[in-house]
């Protein structure tokens, strides 16, 4: 290996280019005619930290469209959160 090579690879790593290269994945929550507004709202701020004002949006998404992306990221960062929200009687998936 040279010299410009180690260093390159060193480079990539502290700057996270590595993260960039997992597969990203979507939390996904669905609509349903069992929860209220107020509980999906809570739970996006529990499991997903969102702020009241991101969860709230989320909702509303959810309530029209049927189903909005809450979160991004691997599938073993997501499945914690989705196993969470399911739990709860919420319908999610990773996609």
């Amino acid at each position: 290996m040279q010299p410009w090579e180690e260093n390159l690879i060193e480079t990539l790593e502290i700057s996270g280019v590595d993260e960039l290269l997992t597969e990203t994945h979507d939390l996904v929550v669905f609509n349903d005619d069992v929860n209220t507004f107020d509980f999906v709202i809570q739970t996006l701020i529990e499991v997903c930290h969102h702020t009241p004002e991101q969860a709230e949006q989320c909702t509303w998404i959810i309530h029209y469209k049927g189903k909005c992306s809450v979160k991004k990221g691997s599938f073993e960062q997501l499945r914690p959160m989705r196993d969470a929200i399911t739990e709860r009687g919420i319908g999610a998936a990773i996609v």
